[in-house]
């Protein structure tokens, strides 16, 4: 066999083992840009862009354009990831979806950036949540691809506190220019693909031999979207859990900015700048939260027990938000939501890992039913957040944050029943 076509042969599946540290920091730095792409929007931009265009109706708006978005990146993520797991390229599995992607969510933010209608800023948003939501699943699927279960604690806190950083990183490079500006939605686009494109020169990808590929047809497509909860109690439980724990913080998440003008009574670039300050706080606890606690999870060789108390301490942290009026209080509550959220995240990511269906056949299949849990709830919350803010006269945002408090506690409750990890 030639030099060439050995070089061009499907390698062997590798056995996942320790990444090697130029690659887990492209790994990490392709995670960051990722998230900054798609966190900056909705922690910040999209809102101050929505008011911009339609000041009257900004709730409902925004409501729509993220509910769409959301729709958009739960067909996209299972149904691509699927197709990574059966990809034969030469270049990998994984890359060409890596590389695809982030350049066409990158023209999705351009189109954001230049829109100059809320039905513009839609066509954007859904574009960023296919395109992101096909990298996230090719993303996700690198972990049990590469990494060893013994070690996923580490790794996945380390991401954990990529995509926290993300958050800070986002937020602070859109007041630097100037919220819902063109450069402030392509900006972190950019980052994302200098990281994306370090990464897949440097990524020692599967190559899958077109033998092995797994079967294909309309039924096969239907099941992108499903694991059978009975046959897997495990996954269903967990994915039952990532489901809630995003429920409540989305309930957060999209209407801070919001929040801190018709609540606590900041004017525009006040509320602006608080949210960057309390991102910046949930970043620090994460960042602390995702590292310590998932080292201590791989050395105690346990995840539930860590997911639990993470659930239940961002709740608390809801709860404060629910029932304090004052900036010290909000920044109280986004360090003990961000608590939560770093540890809950940095662990759970190890656990799901562990109780997939099929982690080397079907792996960015099953991560893509998980990330359905991710994606499902960024659609649900602003469409059930009027509900509660409708409550009472006037935005009822206690409603809002009370129903955040009873979704994290109940993520918690659902991690116990698991049994195939400790």
């Amino acid at each position: 066999m030639s030099a060439e076509a050995k070089a061009l042969a499907p390698s062997p599946t590798p056995v996942p083992g320790r990444l090697s540290t130029p690659v887990l920091l492209a790994y990490a730095l392709a995670t960051l840009g990722m998230w900054m792409a798609m966190l900056t929007p909705v922690i910040l931009t999209l809102a101050v862009r929505v008011e911009q265009l339609d000041p009257a109706h900004k709730e409902a708006r925004l409501s729509l354009i993220l509910g769409a978005g959301a729709v958009v990146g739960l067909v996209s993520n299972p149904v691509f990831g699927r197709l990574s797991d059966r990809t034969t390229s030469r270049f990998g599995m994984r890359r060409p979806w890596l590389l695809g992607s982030v350049v066409v969510g990158l023209g999705g933010l351009t189109v954001i950036g230049t829109a100059g209608s809320v039905v513009g800023v839609l066509v954007g948003w859904c574009i960023v949540q296919c395109a992101f939501n096909v990298m996230l699943a090719a993303m996700l699927a690198l972990l049990p691809d590469h990494v060893a279960p013994r070690r996923r604690g580490l790794v996945s806190g380390i991401l954990g506190m990529c995509q926290a950083l993300a958050a800070v990183g986002g937020t602070a490079l859109a007041n630097l220019t100037s919220p819902a500006s063109t450069l402030s939605f392509v900006a972190p686009g950019l980052v994302a693909l200098a990281a994306v494109i370090w990464l897949v020169s440097i990524l020692p990808d599967r190559r899958l031999d077109p033998a092995e590929r797994p079967p294909w047809s309309l039924s096969e497509l239907a099941r992108s979207f499903w694991v059978n909860p009975a046959r897997y109690p495990d996954f269903g439980w967990a994915w039952l859990s990532r489901f809630m724990i995003l429920l409540a913080v989305s309930c957060v998440l999209n209407y801070q900015v919001y929040y801190l003008k018709d609540e606590i009574g900041l004017n525009t670039d006040d509320a602006n700048r608080m949210v960057g300050i309390g991102v910046g706080v949930q970043t620090l606890l994460v960042m602390i939260g995702s590292n310590l606690f998932g080292w201590l999870s791989d050395r105690m060789g346990r995840r539930k027990i860590f997911v639990v108390v993470s659930a239940l301490i961002a709740s608390v942290g809801l709860l404060v938000l629910a029932t304090g009026r004052s900036v010290p209080l909000f920044l109280f509550a986004m360090a003990l939501v961000g608590l939560g959220q770093g540890v809950y995240f940095a662990v759970d990511m190890a656990l799901v890992t562990e109780v997939l269906p099929d982690s080397r056949g079907g792996a960015a299949k099953d991560l893509g039913v998980i990330n359905i849990a991710t994606v499902l709830p960024q659609s649900i919350a602003p469409a059930i957040a009027p509900v509660f803010l409708a409550l009472g006269t006037g935005q009822n945002y206690t409603a809002l944050f009370l129903a955040g408090t009873a979704f994290a506690v109940a993520a918690g409750l659902t991690i116990w029943p698991i049994r195939g990890v400790r």
